[in-house]
């Protein structure tokens, strides 16, 4: 069995970020610590190009399952370190693929040290002729059952047999912060999944209807918060009471303008919500033409109310891309729960999917609703959720 005592973290999409480079590899190397901070003895180095970790014994199966979850790794792999030295390197390639599932091979060297007397093509068939010679393994370098990497550097050699995906992306939280409304569904998850990769650090605004909405349609939100929060550390959720204002938009606009109405409203509320915490966008996990209130005409008509970015990142997604990620991510169980919320609680018969903004500010002039958007802000309740409850504190 190998005896892998590193781990090698690749950053990817990062080594495009030029000046803001050194912020994005620190940002990610704090992400790291977080997720792994109940594991004892490890030791970190960083390099412009790669994080190092020794395990001291720590559990592999751990790392890996931790470290698929944090956003900016392109790819890690488990690596054996050994001295800088040639015949040190083949023993251990060959060990390996002599260890390694089938009979088909290749060898990728990187050599960044510069100063060690091969080249990475002399290595690469130095240490392939080592297996060759030693083993009925053929060379193929085009679809090889597995590969052999090695990364030269100046006093030590890292050798690995396995190059694992990571979540790609950029460390969550190195690019600000956004407000998303946050339902009980299947969408609204993963669009904070998919702003997180983007380096979005995600708050939430959730609307509650009680007593037309249960505990447990609350309960099933933060819920879903907690399950999120592990990419970002932990998660705000701002829950607004909305049962006066949404009755009386049913009460004054009934079928069919009541849910462009109520999102109007809701999109007034999260902007409020969002410059008071310091987001600088709303976001949405709505897709385009999924329901009535998702039309170009009807995001045109809500947009309205509103003077900041709002961010769609599920926009050109199908259900079933969304339903895959969720999945994916842990979600999706606790958002088919049969809890409802206050968008479907309310469910008009014949919305309208082609609204005017002018009829829609026709219907708005007909009540005070600045009074009680006032105070849906004033009974606003504010929760964190964490991946575990036990968590005091988050890495952003």
């Amino acid at each position: 069995m190998a005896d892998y005592d590193t781990v090698l973290i690749r950053y990817g999409e990062l080594s495009t970020k030029g000046k803001n480079r050194k912020d994005f590899i620190r940002k990610l190397d704090k992400n790291i610590r977080w997720i792994l901070k109940d594991q004892e003895n490890l030791e970190y180095q960083r390099t412009y190009d790669r994080i190092y970790i020794r395990l001291n014994g720590a559990d592999p199966a751990v790392i890996k399952e931790r470290l698929q979850k944090v956003f900016g790794i392109s790819s890690f792999s488990f690596t054996e370190k050994v001295p800088s030295d040639i015949e040190e390197i083949k023993k251990t390639a060959l060990r390996m693929a002599q260890e390694a599932k089938g009979s088909t091979f290749k060898v990728i060297t990187r050599r960044h040290d510069k100063s060690f007397p091969m080249n990475s093509d002399a290595i690469n068939r130095t240490v392939a002729g080592e297996i060759l010679r030693n083993t009925d393994h053929k060379v193929d370098v085009h679809h090889p059952d597995f590969e052999i990497r090695i990364e030269v550097r100046e006093y030590d050699t890292y050798l690995t047999s396995e190059k694992i995906p990571g979540a790609g992306g950029y460390p969550a939280g190195i690019n600000g912060k956004v407000l998303l409304l946050l339902s009980g569904g299947i969408d609204s998850p993963v669009a904070a999944y998919e702003l997180m990769k983007r380096g979005l650090k995600v708050e939430a605004v959730h609307f509650a209807s009680p007593p037309y909405t249960s505990e447990n349609a609350r309960q099933k939100v933060l819920d879903l918060a907690s399950i999120v929060s592990i990419h970002q550390g932990s998660m705000r959720v701002h829950v607004v009471n909305f049962t006066d204002l949404q009755l009386k938009i049913y009460e004054t606009a009934g079928d069919p303008y009541a849910v462009t109405l109520m999102r109007r409203m809701m999109f007034r509320i999260a902007e409020e919500t969002a410059r008071k915490h310091g987001c600088l966008a709303i976001a949405t996990g709505e897709s385009i033409g999924q329901v009535a209130s998702q039309t170009l005409e009807s995001m045109v008509c809500i947009n309205d109310v509103v003077h900041m970015p709002v961010l769609r990142p599920l926009v050109c997604m199908d259900k079933l891309e969304i339903i895959r990620i969720a999945a994916q991510i842990g979600t999706y169980e606790t958002s088919i729960l049969p809890y409802q919320d206050c968008c479907t609680i309310f469910d008009p018969k014949n919305p309208v999917t082609k609204p005017s903004i002018e009829k829609a500010e026709s219907y708005e002039a007909r009540f005070d609703y600045q009074a009680l958007i006032q105070e849906c802000l004033a009974n606003t309740e504010t929760i964190t959720m964490y991946p575990d409850s036990n968590e005091e504190e988050d890495f952003l």
